[in-house]
């Protein structure tokens, strides 16, 4: 029985050490978070504005003169286009944004030709429809 209390004794000892630090450190209270309410809201407007600009800039690309030229030739109705961006994720949405962009930069600076445009057009069609499918 001796070597019983001689092994409980130091256990016995940790957990009231634990015990005491526990309880100096300062309990956290409901009301106070590492991250504030107003933050959160602030980064998830960020967000939606980000997805709307993304948007945006793709069906730009999409309504512009060569892009109506290139749904057409390739049959594709743009109310469907239309409703498969917003179903896009969020990543997704951000590339397919960045090289519409892209291509509408080039096309201003009359870099590219209206083949050319089309041709980009219908691989941002694509990117569209194979990331609502995979």
């Amino acid at each position: 029985m001796k070597a019983g209390a001689k092994l409980s004794r130091p256990l016995l000892g940790i957990a009231l050490l634990a015990g005491l630090v526990s309880q100096s450190t300062p309990a956290e209270t409901p009301d106070r978070h590492v991250v504030s309410l107003s933050e959160l809201h602030q980064d998830a407007a960020r967000s939606a504005e980000t997805r709307q600009a993304d948007e945006a800039s793709i069906r730009e690309l999409l309504s512009s003169e060569p892009g109506r030229k290139a749904l057409q030739s390739a049959k594709i109705d743009y109310e469907r286009v239309d409703q498969a961006i917003g179903q896009i994720r969020d990543e997704d949405l951000a590339r397919i944004a960045e090289r519409s962009r892209h291509a509408q930069s080039d096309f201003a600076a009359a870099g590219l030709t209206s083949t050319l445009i089309i041709a980009i057009v219908l691989i941002v069609v694509l990117i569209v429809v194979l990331s609502l499918v995979f």
